[in-house]
Formats: structure tokens, sequence, C-alpha cells
């Protein structure tokens, strides 16, 4: 018998990958305003994965097993099920007409194809402009990720109960509007996709630097984040508003940060920042991976903010050192993101590229004058760092101390404090 512990870890590791999925292609089959239907089988199936590994053992093939056992539960509740004969059946694309035809269209539903495409069409569902745009990354994290009610909460920084409700008024209008899982077309989709690419670099940036106490990067975001975003870019269509150069510069973007995660954190899971991170554990083939979509980015004639992004992020990639980075290129690059996004963390961000190209003065005139974030650790930090460069030591403490004071990670604070100690 296979120790508990291991099938606990293989079954919250197959929920995270493939619960989305199936919920996804379940939501296909009986329509979004039954989502809670598709929920509920699936996990009824991961119960029984749980309960059946742990008499029997892991099976050779997990991911095969559930999806059969999802497709047996699906047929055993098609056949006993009044609700579905009359209200859901009538609905469904074609027609179930015997138990043949019904078995072999929820099993043609698992292939990988059909999988990908129902999680396409789920996107664009959960960013449909009737749901509210705070909502809308809420239910992507719930029904293609597969988070928990608690998770979702932790990540980004509310309460549980508020999610909760904030889920079931998204799905009370679903089921009023009669949303359905489809991609639109020409401006509504131009504006549905600005959301799913929204929500998708949410969710990247929710684990690149998570939100919550207990870790500094949740790689599981990041990475349900990539693979997101890589539906969007192999499946491209040949339709009016699906922008495929703002998908790729996106997947860029994400690649290129993604390719960082190893250096970033020390062996007792403590901060490494940029300038002391070992460059030889940034990842080739993520980096090869973000030139792939970089490149293509440059098909059409629109510069976006996730161009320009990437753009900065590929100066950091190709610089062999901290010092040797191009930051008055990163300068012009946040300059012309401002004139596009104008917000105080972008400011905030040119002012330090100015002050790493001109120098510590140069990079306090420019932070001084960044409004908005007198509560930003990093913007304190930031100051402290200039300040410390600048040989002006009481300045740099005074700095660091309002850092400490609103920084939440205690990562972040023992970094702010080491600053501190070399004073």
């Amino acid at each position: 018998m296979p120790e508990q512990k291991q099938v606990h870890q293989l079954v919250d590791h197959l929920f995270r990958r493939e619960a989305g999925k199936m919920v996804a292609v379940l939501t296909k089959l009986f329509g979004l305003p039954n989502i809670e239907l598709a929920e509920d089988i699936v996990q009824e199936t991961l119960l029984t994965a749980f309960q059946t590994w742990k008499l029997k053992g892991i099976p050779d093939h997990p991911q095969s097993w559930l999806y059969q056992v999802a497709k047996n539960k699906t047929l055993t509740w098609l056949k006993r099920d009044q609700h579905f004969q009359k209200n859901i059946a009538p609905n469904l694309i074609g027609g179930l007409e015997n138990q043949d035809a019904a078995s072999q269209s929820i099993a043609d539903l698992f292939l990988e194809n059909e999988i990908e495409d129902a999680q396409l069409r789920m996107m664009f569902a959960c960013c449909h402009p009737a749901i509210a745009a705070d909502t809308q990354l809420m239910l992507m994290l719930k029904t293609l990720c597969g988070l928990h009610t608690s998770e979702i909460a932790a990540a980004l920084l509310s309460q549980e109960d508020t999610i909760a409700k904030r889920l079931y008024r998204a799905r009370e209008k679903i089921k009023q509007e009669g949303i359905n899982l489809e991609v639109p077309v020409g401006a509504a989709l131009a504006e549905r996709l600005d959301a799913v690419l929204k929500a998708i670099y949410l969710l990247f940036n929710e684990g690149y630097k998570s939100t919550s106490t207990e870790t500094v990067i949740r790689t599981d975001l990041s990475e349900e984040a990539l693979r997101l975003g890589a539906i969007l870019a192999a499946r491209p269509l040949a339709v009016e508003g699906y922008n495929m150069a703002k998908i790729n510069a996106l997947m860029a973007l994400m690649c290129f940060h993604a390719a960082r995660f190893e250096s970033r954190l020390d062996a007792e899971g403590q901060i490494i920042l940029l300038e002391n991170q070992d460059r030889t554990l940034w990842s080739p083939f993520l980096t090869r991976q973000a030139y792939f979509y970089f490149k293509a980015s440059a098909s059409g004639n629109e510069v976006s903010e996730y161009h320009i992004e990437a753009a900065i992020a590929s100066y950091h990639a190709k610089a062999p050192t901290f010092e040797a980075t191009n930051w008055k290129a990163i300068y012009y690059c946040y300059n012309l993101l401002f004139s596009i996004k104008p917000s105080p963390i972008v400011a905030f961000n040119r002012a330090i590229a100015w002050g790493c190209a001109e120098g510590p003065k140069a990079g306090l005139e420019a932070l001084l004058d960044v409004e908005g974030l007198d509560k930003n650790h990093l913007y304190h930090t930031a100051l402290g760092d200039f300040y410390r460069k600048d040989n002006q030591p009481d300045k740099a403490k005074r700095a660091y101390e309002l850092a400490l004071k609103f920084a939440y990670l205690a990562a972040e604070k023992k970094v702010i404090g080491d600053k501190l100690g070399v004073l």
C-alpha cells in the first residue's frame, strides 16, 4: 500500500494540472450555466482517485485514469438525471441519441485538441464583459487553474467569504445573461482578448511575486499563466480582433521573467536581488522561447505595453552582468511605456533605470519626483539604495526604516534589514 502522503501529493499535483482541463471539457458538454455540475463531477473524480489509490496503489498512467473515471461518472450522471434529460440534453450540439453515441461523444471531448479548445473558450467566457473586471481573474483561477476559494483569497489578499460571494455573483450573471463558451469576433473579440491577457498577466505576476505571506514565488501560478498563454499562442484564430502580436509579446515577457526563477531565491528561500543573481542559472530554454515569441510579436503594427515590457526584459536577458546592462535603453523603454500607460509604478521603474544609467544623484532626483508611492516599501528601498551610493547614510537609514515599516513579506523585510545592517 503506498504511503498516504505520496497519494496526497500526487492527487494535489494532478488537481492543479488536470482539474481545470476536466472542468473546461465537461462545461463544454453541459453548457456554462451548468459549470457547478462539471465541478462536482471533477471533485468526485479526484475523491475517487484518492480513495482508490490509497488501497490499490497509484496507476501507471494517473492522468488517463482520471479522464476515464471522469468519463464514466459523466455517463452515469447522464443516465440517471432527469434534469439533464429535460433541460440540458436538448441543447447539446448534435444530441446524444443513445448510450454508444453519448460514450463516444464524451470520449472525444477528452482528446488533447478538444481539451485545449474547451480551455480557450473558457478563458473568453471568464472574461465576458458582463462579469465584473475584478472577478474575471478569480473565475479563471477557480475554473481553469483548479484553485480552492481559500487559495484564491490568499493569492489576492482578500477574505475567503468575499471571494465566494463574487464567484457566486459571477455564476448567477452567467445564468442570467446566458453566457456561452464561445470566442467572439471583431471588436468584441479584441475587447475580450485584452481582458484575457490582463488576467493571465495578473496570474503570472501573482506567481512571480506572491502577495501571500507564506512564500515569495509561487511557480505553480506562473506555470499556469504560461500554459494558458501558450494555448492562445498555439491556436491562432484567423478572425478580426485576435491579436497574435500582442499574445506573442505577453508570452515573450512571461518567458523572460520565468527564465530567472531558479536564481531569485537562495537555499533558505531568501530573496536574491537582481544585481546578485547567478545568471548561469537563468534557463536557456525559456530564454530561447522568449526570443522566439518576441520575434513573432513584431508581425503586427501595434506596440502594446507587453511589447515594451518584453523589450525591457530582453535587455536584462542579454546583459552579462548587472553593471553591463543597457540602462539607457531600458530608461527610454520606460519612457515609451509611460506615454501609453502612465502610472506611479512605471515612473518608479523609469527613475531607477535613469539612476542606474546616470548615477545616484540623477536617480534620487527622478525618484523624488514620483508621486503616489509614499507607502510603497520598494520605493523607499530604492531611495535608500541611491542615498547609500551617494554617501548619504543618514538619509539612507531613514529611507530603509520607512521601507521596513511598509514591507509585508518576511523575506522582503530581511532584505531591507540586511541593507540597514551594513550602513
